[in-house]
């Protein structure tokens, strides 16, 4: 296909040139002013910075000198920024930056040069106020001023590209230290030298005057979005003790590593593309585990979007834990009603890889276990903040061929054959009991009446029979109610779960225990390592019913005198109803040994569940209330009718772990996670007639609380 030439005349190519030469000549000439005048320009610009800063800031801003060194170079010396009735916040001696000219033509500042000599930046924290206040003061007004709705994507992308415009083409950094001074109980100093030349990043920094020394180096090319960092220390991990401190933990590893691969807008989604490594993690903290857990190898690439309206972690990232690999998705939508969503999904893969991809010293009863097959997990969480309970929830972790080849630390059929149970109170075992025929209390399962056995069944875990350890279900109800009441009041532990609780592992309330415990517990029901029979008759037989009273085999003769074959089914409602907080059992009697009214409720309702189901007969009698009476030896312990007890202070929680109060600010943050607060070991009982003082109700409770261990032999 032949283009057709384009004749034009002569004289419009005339014209063309003389205007392009008049436009030429006009900017040279603006340029020539501008550059004339450039002096008084940046003194101009200054002034109007140092009183912006004052008016919109309250902060006192003041440059020693400033001028131009080059052609888009300013130098400024005795530079200081000083907030308001603050600690001084920064001060520079000597600093040079150079911009370059063509994004400064479209109203973008990116930096070509920067050359900093001694200069440091100090964030004081006292009495709940900062040098850095103004910063929150500031945004807090900007938001009042903006009624319209926030693009995310936008501001993600506005923000990103902000922050590599100012990062410099060359850099040349020499004794600036970073300052932070926690009421004057805590102090952090780093001492920073840093270069850029070419791309390439290198850095020391002196970490408190040589009690360490961190490298951060890489590679930075803003213009392409994409960066490269490895952080390390000399000749040791690399920690910060100070956040050690405030988060009662210590955490510290061999080197850190992060990448920006990419950023850019897919649709109306802005994409930015990294990973993130680390190597030899060390982590511990009480509330994670009792030990050091190192975390050998971990790395995950990153697709994150950033929407109109929400952040997520896109399905497409995977995250690698040695040689196991996981995709997680994680959403947060914001909104009138936040939405919160989790996905992970690991596709089937080597058995053993995903054992030892654990971190090490994280199990210790499964340490040393060999297994062979493969299987794969799949989980999806769901929840509208405005319907919480429509919450979705569920779990799945598929063997295939799966078979364990060699036992860890614990044999996990131990409990097949007769075995030593050791209780725990606060942390301290109590007394090695024998789960066997050799212990006199010790009841068969087909010994025990079924009055007691559906009560506790219906009350625990009614689908025992059925499921597989877990109750998806239940567990769903938990997360929507402990939602609504901001803490962990509901667990969804099963029996099994609680069996495993007890039998295998330490009493301590860790995240690692439970992981632990839902591990142990899967091994066991779907291996069919331990029969259902087995499981329940070993649960019943180890189970706190009270003060040091444990099995049913004690709690029949303790309260009712019986042996477990007797039970009736109000005695069985009443042990099934001390479950939960089996310390409080005494409290639930009058003084004649009969139940208090308020528990009249609680056995209808757990009664008519029982009679539909074909446990029991219907009765509109109370089934069985009015004919439970304490054994005649123990009325004498039992605390005045007058008396209300909050019972709370026995809450042992279902799942495991401490009450947790989300909006509990003075706590650190692993305490808001995994909880905090002291529990007491004693009762607390409120004063209902002020005819006796504190003191002399305490003392009541301790004389009790002697008589009650005095008896439980009887």
């Amino acid at each position: 296909m032949l283009i057709p030439k384009i004749k034009i005349p002569k004289k419009y190519l005339k014209i063309g040139a003389w205007v392009l030469g008049v436009l030429l000549i006009v900017c040279i000439a603006l340029g020539a002013v501008a550059y004339s005048k450039r002096e008084a320009l940046l003194h101009k610009m200054i002034t109007k910075a140092i009183v912006k800063a004052d008016k919109d800031y309250g902060l006192e801003l003041k440059i020693g000198s400033a001028g131009f060194t080059g052609l888009s170079t300013v130098k400024m010396t005795g530079v200081s920024v000083v907030p308001n009735q603050r600690d001084t916040l920064s001060s520079i001696g000597e600093l040079s930056v150079g911009v370059k000219l063509l994004p400064l033509i479209f109203g973008n500042v990116k930096l070509s040069e920067v050359k900093l000599n001694n200069g440091f930046v100090s964030v004081v924290v006292k009495d709940s106020t900062t040098n850095i206040d103004f910063i929150l003061k500031r945004k807090k007004k900007d938001s009042t001023e903006n009624n319209g709705k926030s693009n995310l994507a936008e501001i993600a992308s506005n923000i990103l590209n902000q922050v590599l415009y100012k990062i410099p083409d060359d850099m040349d950094v020499k004794n600036m230290v970073f300052k932070f001074n926690d009421h004057d109980t805590a102090k952090l100093s780093f001492a920073t030298a840093a270069t850029i030349d070419g791309g390439d990043l290198k850095s020391t920094i002196n970490v408190n005057d040589g009690e360490s020394t961190w490298h951060v180096d890489g590679y930075v090319n803003p213009g392409s979005k994409q960066l490269s960092f490895t952080a390390y220390a000399d000749g040791k991990k690399l920690e910060l003790p100070y956040l050690n401190n405030k988060l009662h933990a210590k955490i510290s590893f061999d080197t850190l590593q992060t990448e920006l691969k990419n950023a850019k807008y897919s649709g109306d989604d802005y994409k930015i593309s990294g990973s993130w490594s680390v190597k030899n993690m060390l982590i511990n903290q009480p509330r994670i585990a009792s030990n050091d857990i190192i975390v050998q190898s971990a790395k995950l690439d990153a697709d994150v979007l950033v929407g109109p309206n929400y952040i997520s972690l896109d399905s497409t990232s995977t995250a690698f834990l040695k040689n196991a690999e996981i995709h997680p998705y994680i959403k947060y939508t914001l909104g009138k009603n936040k939405i919160y969503e989790l996905k992970l999904n690991a596709d089937e893969q080597d058995a053993q890889a995903i054992l030892d991809a654990f971190p090490q010293g994280l199990f210790e009863s499964l340490e040393g276990l060999k297994v062979q097959g493969k299987i794969k997990y799949n989980l999806n969480f769901y929840l509208d903040t405005k319907i919480p309970d429509s919450v979705r929830f569920s779990s799945t972790l598929t063997p295939v061929g799966f078979k364990i080849i060699q036992w860890g630390k614990t044999n996990l059929q131990k409990i097949n054959s007769p075995f030593v149970y050791t209780p725990y109170e606060y942390g301290k075992p109590m007394r090695d009991i024998n789960i066997g025929p050799d212990n006199p209390n010790f009841t068969p399962l087909n010994a025990i009446s079924k009055n007691f056995v559906n009560a506790v069944l219906t009350a625990e875990d009614p689908s025992f029979f059925t499921h597989n350890g877990f109750v998806e279900e239940s567990i769903r109800k938990s997360i929507a109610v402990n939602f609504k009441e901001k803490k962990f009041k509901r667990g969804g532990s099963t029996i099994s779960m609680q069996l495993v609780k007890n039998v295998y592992l330490s009493r301590q309330k860790t995240l690692a225990r439970k992981a632990e415990e839902i591990l142990i517990v899967w091994l066991i029901e779907h291996n069919h390592l331990v029969s259902k029979q087995r499981m329940l008759e070993v649960y019943f037989n180890i189970m706190e019913l009270g003060q040091n009273i444990y099995g049913i085999g004690e709690a029949s003769r303790y309260y009712f005198g019986k042996q477990p074959a007797d039970l009736t089914i109000g005695d069985g409602l009443f042990l099934a109803s001390i479950v939960p907080k089996p310390k409080a059992s005494m409290y639930k009697f009058m003084a004649d040994g009969s139940l208090k009214p308020y528990m009249f409720n609680y056995f209808r309702f757990m009664g008519n569940i029982m009679a539909r189901r074909g446990l029991t007969p219907a009765d509109t009698s109370g089934y069985g209330f009015y004919n439970v009476r304490l054994r005649e030896g123990l009325r004498q312990y039992l605390a005045p009718d007058t008396a209300v007890v909050d019972t709370t202070v026995f809450d042992d929680e279902e799942d495991g772990m401490p009450p947790v109060m989300m909006q509990d600010k003075n706590k650190n943050l692993f305490d808001r996670i995994f909880g905090g607060g002291n529990r007491k070991d004693t009762t607390t009982v409120q004063q209902a007639d002020t005819t006796k003082s504190k003191k002399q109700l305490r003392q009541e409770r301790r004389e009790l609380r002697r008589r009650e261990r005095e008896q439980g032999g009887d």
